[in-house]
């Protein structure tokens, strides 16, 4: 038996790195949908908000069946490249073809019919949503496959959001390049242009990552045989007390960041009077953000963690998120929301920073309780219960344009009710979802000396294993 090389057994830079090129395509694709699509159909295409509302509900319900039933497939693969690598191949050129697609609904030929446009796009978010969730549930499922440790993951995961929020930086930032005003119709073939450099964008990276990225290790190469299946991964899940008293405080925070991206570019137009030609400050506003969020996470957060553990970690760090919140309800002008999302972002990147270590955590624990690795059917799983918190995103905002009195989008008509609206989807809603947060990362009680002895079982779990290669 020949002696595992180096490189594809311990922690280095540069594995950590070589994994973390897939952020560029996580970032360039969702990010943008996330930031644009809402304010695009809504503003540019001119479906009413409940027509939106009500594409996004059934999008979220196709989310909470797509993602934790291609996490099951995943797992149960078998094939000379691994389990997670050809799901990665087959979604890049589907993925990136559809980021062109998503800015070309019928009215980009002057087809204006609101049933036709609002029928494309249902379809078109919901093969997004297939061909994203195909490359991300696996992208995620490797990295407690590839690093292992709780040194491995504390190194390889500050990398990887370093990475990560770069490249958010970078995501939000692109389309004010291309696109003066979000929500003016003219500027539709901006749109289509943007779409086309993150398609491009899309395949350039995602060659990178398949030539460059480490490889699965040997020891997990037998695991599919005794993953159960799409059902069972359900129960199993449900049953795990660790994994749901953990998983409603991602939930709540995933809305946060869900309804906040989706309603800043007319938080920014409408309340801090950021107009055509401007949507760079968004960007800034965002930038800023990240930057800072990069920055606390590895001179705070990461240092922190290692000290106290996760559980205290993330405590104090929604903490801090919902206080940077409070300014959201009173600024009024560009200049202070720069200063005001500089600050956001220092309790932003503490719950960012630990939601890949808890979850490996958790499924370490679940490895030690039924001797299989299941990263890709927990991964999942999560999913179908977090996307369909994005019901929840659109229905509130739905619900607050519809009480508003703007159900269809009339820049001239954007009284002081849409005003506060605005205040309150970017603040009030967000802090009572932290508030949900923190009661239950309160319970979670994977954490300390139990977490030590479940370690320390994985460990010699592992080296069984790798003496049978």
């Amino acid at each position: 038996m020949s002696a595992p090389k180096k490189n594809e057994e311990s922690y280095s830079l540069k594995r950590a790195l070589s994994y973390s090129i897939g952020q560029i395509i996580n970032n360039a694709s969702y990010q943008s949908f996330s930031l644009l699509i809402f304010t695009f159909y809504f503003t540019v295409v001119g479906i009413n908000v409940m027509l939106v509302t009500l594409a996004f509900m059934i999008w979220s319900a196709w989310n909470s069946v797509n993602d934790p039933l291609l996490g099951s497939i995943s797992d149960k693969t078998h094939t000379r490249w691994g389990r997670r690598y050809p799901y990665i191949m087959i979604s890049l050129v589907p993925l990136a073809l559809i980021m062109f697609f998503l800015f070309t609904p019928p009215i980009s030929i002057g087809i204006r019919d609101q049933g036709l446009n609002f029928i494309y796009f249902l379809i078109i978010i919901l093969l997004f949503e297939l061909f994203y969730t195909m490359f991300d549930v696996n992208l995620i499922a490797l990295f407690p496959e590839l690093f292992i440790t709780k040194e491995e993951r504390t190194k390889a995961n500050a990398v990887r959001m370093t990475v990560y929020l770069i490249t958010l930086i970078v995501t939000f930032g692109l389309p004010t390049i291309f696109i003066p005003d979000f929500s003016n119709p003219i500027y539709l073939p901006q749109y289509q242009l943007f779409g086309i450099f993150i398609a491009i964008l899309i395949i350039v990276a995602g060659l990178g990552f398949l030539k460059f990225s480490p490889k699965e290790k040997a020891e997990f190469r037998e695991e599919y045989k005794h993953v159960p299946s799409f059902f069972e991964s359900l129960k199993t899940c449900g049953k795990n007390k660790t994994f749901l008293k953990y998983l409603p405080a991602e939930i709540a925070m995933w809305y946060v960041i869900g309804i906040q991206t989706t309603i800043i570019p007319l938080y920014g137009k409408f309340v801090l009077g950021i107009g055509e030609g401007e949507t760079i400050y968004l960007a800034l506003m965002l930038a800023l953000a990240f930057i800072s969020a990069a920055i606390f996470m590895n001179i705070l957060w990461n240092p922190i963690v290692q000290k106290i553990g996760t559980k205290k970690t993330w405590l104090i760090s929604a903490t801090v998120w919902i206080l940077t919140l409070i300014p959201l309800i009173i600024i009024q002008d560009k200049i202070q929301g720069l200063i005001v999302f500089t600050i956001i972002g220092l309790g932003l990147s503490g719950p960012i920073y630990l939601i890949d270590l808890i979850m490996s955590d958790i499924i370490d624990e679940d490895e030690v309780k039924t001797g299989t690795r299941r990263e890709a059917g927990y991964y999942g799983v999560k999913a179908f219960f977090y996307k369909l918190s994005t019901v929840a995103v659109f229905l509130t905002i739905g619900l607050v344009f519809t009480n508003a009195g703007w159900i269809v989008y009339e820049p001239e008509k954007v009284t002081s009710e849409v005003i506060l609206g605005l205040k309150f989807l970017m603040f009030l809603f967000p802090t009572f979802a932290l508030l949900i947060s923190l009661l239950f990362i309160y319970f979670y009680p994977l954490h300390g000396e139990r977490l030590e002895k479940i370690k320390a079982e994985l460990k010699q779990i592992h080296l069984k294993k790798k003496s049978k290669i």
